[in-house]
């Protein structure tokens, strides 16, 4: 059966909805603790360099592939290589179901901490929030709950189609995403002693620069872009042939970096205001913060609780945006290879990552479910970040370089001549060697081997 695909239906949606599959946790938790505890505006720097050098080629190529094929990860790459680079699209497809099962986890954490804060009962010190955080994510049941909740949100949004489900959600999502950062910026950079935060974020201290810090702002830029996990070449495949990709990539790029600093914009502030350690860790977000903000707005309750609600509100939605990507990835798959329905091929996807999921959440304290002595979560985590997206990434790189024919790579990068190919030849280089050469640094680093 051949089945209809969909198209983004304006340029502002390709942007939106590609951006809104980058924009999440990585962005608002992962980028303000990383920078935290690489010396702030010097790792901020590396971050920008290193998105310029391995983001934007690495987004552009995966934009090819997907647009060029117009078919879900798998056909695309074995429509441009043979069966046997299906395989690199069989990985992204594997890949994105496992991050999808664990990342509901923690957004499901999200939806109870705002749920939480909406019951005022967020207030207090870091080591009250530590208890909390121990005893809930190690209950047996809520936090799964929460879970299964989070994947069935991002079903209900996927199975809509591309038009009205991915495309209208990202419309809605990433301008109130927007909205609610700005407005936790505002208030946190209003707070006493918020500027030592401001400082710490722009003013580089370039005597905090090391091979690691270089090291963590190119994995940091790479796993920031949803690079090799074949979700840009999913997306991709939505693109209309008018879709310039290497503009594209640059926009969104640029609203990527731009959210990630408003995160830090949010966090450090607040946080030297009341003297907590920027670089607290992956704790952050639901044992310092709460801390964080009781304190910073103690004279103002009523202040510290709406900020505290719109805070998770925003790890939410963020979450949201990504989670979409990731399902979609599977969807597309799905119901294009066993030629069944959308709504179909949409529940075998949430099937498999909802058992993924209520593993990952019950291996947190509920039960001892561990993979080669880490818990389940960990080790999915460990799988997807430092072996399959790096893998993936890597023999996209190669495969747009090396493999695919130049003419092909040449249209697709100028839309068939139609625009200027000035940058063709410094991009195809970066392809070829550049980008290879950081993913293997990447790859190394995340492996401990330098």
């Amino acid at each position: 059966m051949t089945q209809e695909r969909g198209h983004f239906g304006s340029q502002i949606a390709v942007i939106l909805a590609t951006a809104g599959s980058a924009v999440g946790l990585g962005n608002i938790w992962r980028f303000p603790y990383l920078t935290g505890q690489d010396g702030g505006a010097a790792f901020l720097l590396i971050y920008i360099m290193s998105v310029l050098v391995l983001g934007l080629p690495g987004m552009t190529a995966e934009f090819i592939v997907g647009r060029h094929s117009a078919a879900n990860a798998a056909r695309a790459y074995a429509n441009l290589g043979g069966r046997r680079w299906a395989l690199v699209g069989y990985m992204g497809v594997f890949t994105s179901m496992i991050i999808l099962g664990f990342y509901a986890v923690v957004a499901g954490w999200c939806l109870q901490y705002l749920v939480t804060s909406l019951m005022g009962q967020l207030t207090g010190d870091v080591a009250s929030a530590q208890r909390y955080f121990a005893a809930f994510s190690s209950h047996p049941v809520i936090p799964t709950l929460w879970t299964v909740t989070f994947i069935l949100l991002t079903h209900a949004v996927v199975t809509k189609g591309v038009r009205r489900g991915i495309e209208r959600a990202s419309n809605l999502l990433m301008p109130l995403l927007f909205v609610l950062l700005l407005v936790i910026v505002v208030a946190s950079c209003s707070l006493p002693g918020a500027m030592r935060g401001i400082e710490f974020l722009f003013k580089p201290d370039f005597s905090k620069l090391s091979g690691s810090v270089l090291l963590d702002a190119l994995g940091q830029s790479f796993f920031s872009l949803s690079l090799g996990t074949a979700c840009l070449c999913t997306y991709a495949s939505y693109f209309s042939r008018q879709t310039n990709l290497l503009g594209s990539a640059v926009q969104i790029a640029g609203v990527d970096t731009l959210i990630a600093i408003l995160a830090g914009l949010m966090i450090f502030p607040a946080a030297f205001s009341v003297g907590v350690n920027p670089g607290s860790g992956p704790s952050l977000i639901f044992i310092t913060l709460p801390g964080v903000f009781g304190q910073a707005f103690a004279d103002m309750p009523a202040v510290g609780y709406v900020i505290s609600v719109l805070f998770y509100a925003l790890l939410s939605l963020a979450a949201l945006t990504s989670t979409i990507s990731m399902h979609e990835i599977g969807t597309a798959f799905f119901y294009e290879e066993l030629h069944i329905s959308r709504s179909r091929g949409a529940w075998i996807e949430t099937a498999c990552c909802v058992v993924i999921g209520i593993l990952c959440s019950l291996s947190c304290g509920a039960a001892d479910i561990s993979v080669l002595g880490k818990s389940f979560l960990d080790a999915c985590d460990f799988l997807t970040s430092n072996i399959l997206l790096p893998l993936g990434a890597l023999l996209t790189s190669i495969f747009v370089g090396w493999r695919i024919p130049r003419q092909i790579v040449r249209d697709e990068f100028t839309n068939w001549g139609t625009l200027r190919s000035r940058l063709f030849g410094v991009w195809l280089f970066t392809v070829r060697w550049v980008c290879p050469v950081c993913i293997v640094l990447v790859f190394a680093h995340q492996l401990g081997l330098l």
